[in-house]
């Protein structure tokens, strides 16, 4: 008798149970012994379908306890005799699948995984303090994958098809997620998560040996003398750390305004206002960028913007905030070294579409750059 069958035709039976550890999502294959990997596949995939259709109605997110409970009522209807911790494995996975991110959840959940990157079903690698390695993660197939991503953006109103094949959008912990699929990813639908690190300090960098003492008392004593700071830095190499921890020294009782892509700053000043841009919807309308909010924040009377990354033609509004007395703003910018930090703002802000000379546009970057952090 097939898996199908024996779902369709509730049966009996117990199993003989072995003394195991205390169950965890598995690592690699976690397929019983003595079942058909495909058959374990449609076994949880039945189980998780069936427990999502119980708990789709309801607008609270059910317990453990009460997922366990249907799970078990619904494990007795398929027949299958699977051992007390195969049977516990299993309903990890589904509970990560109803109320997670299904495989990449114990990934995300792994506090030394700061990134975690799919590329296709097959293929889970990690980042674990600054090295990357090939998990033994895996999807069951590229649907399994397409599922996981409109898991993830059908709660922030995002939309992934063939049509719109790229996405961006942030969960809720404020990690970062940008997903990919087909006809634009070849080899299966790809994510790419960066996890929201816990908010460091100034002694924390101390301690690593990222700087010194006292270099740390010459940075709070600039951020506190409204000196405009730009923190620049290669992809990956970690510049909102220490924007976050710059940001932290302003003043309590300063109107801050950050402006940021995906929101990942924490500031913890009482006046703080937080933008975030929006990327366009499926019709292409609706689209919020960054130099959008930048003009507009300038109308909020901000005594102090930050910027999460500039990327584009904010580089110009942002020069003139700065040089139209919104003096100690803070920002970042992809560059290798302070010389080319220079350059690279000079390039940015000529993609603002303003009909400037060089000359006008160095200046600019003369008068409102106070002091470069690489």
């Amino acid at each position: 008798m097939t898996l199908q069958d024996r779902i369709q035709q509730p049966t009996s039976g117990a199993a003989e149970s072995k003394p195991a550890p205390a169950p965890s999502l598995p690592s690699g294959d976690s397929t019983p012994v003595g079942m058909k990997p495909q058959d374990y596949v449609r076994l949880r995939r039945w189980l998780a379908d069936k427990m999502e259709v119980a708990f789709g109605e309801s607008q609270d997110s059910p317990s453990a306890a009460r997922m366990r409970e249907v799970f078990d009522k619904l494990y007795s209807k398929a027949g299958v005799n699977l051992n007390a911790l195969e049977t516990d494995v299993l309903f990890a996975e589904i509970k990560a699948e109803i109320s997670g991110f299904g495989p990449i959840q114990q990934l995300l959940d792994d506090p030394d995984v700061s990134e975690v990157m799919v590329n296709g079903p097959k293929q889970v690698y990690i980042e674990r303090k600054g090295k990357l390695y090939l998990s033994d993660v895996t999807f069951d197939d590229d649907a399994h994958v397409l599922r996981i991503i409109e898991r993830i953006v059908r709660p922030l109103g995002r939309h992934i098809s063939m049509k719109s094949p790229m996405v961006d959008a942030r969960l809720p912990d404020g990690s970062r997620v940008n997903a990919i699929v087909a006809p634009i990813a070849i080899d299966g639908p790809s994510i790419t998560i960066r996890k929201f690190g816990q908010g460091l300090t100034m002694e924390d960098l101390i301690s690593f040996g990222s700087l010194t003492p006292t270099i740390a008392e010459f940075l709070e004593a600039c951020v506190c003398s409204r000196l405009n700071i730009v923190v620049s830095g290669g992809t990956g190499s970690g510049k909102t750390t220490p924007l976050n921890v710059l940001s932290n020294y302003i003043p309590n009782d300063e109107r801050i305004v950050t402006i940021e892509y995906s929101a990942e700053l924490q500031l913890g000043q009482p006046h703080v206002v937080r933008l975030e841009a929006r990327p366009a919807d499926v019709d292409g309308t609706g689209a919020v960028h960054i130099r959008d909010l930048v003009k507009n924040s300038l109308r909020m009377r901000p005594e102090r913007i930050v910027i999460g990354e500039v990327r584009g033609g904010e580089a110009i509004d942002m020069l003139q905030a700065m040089n139209t007395g919104h003096d100690g703003s803070l920002a970042t910018i992809h560059a290798n070294n302070p010389r080319e930090t220079i350059s690279r703002m000079e390039t940015l802000a000529m993609m603002s579409g303003l009909d400037m000379p060089v000359r006008v546009i160095r200046e600019q970057i003369a008068n409102a750059a106070n002091l470069i952090v690489q």
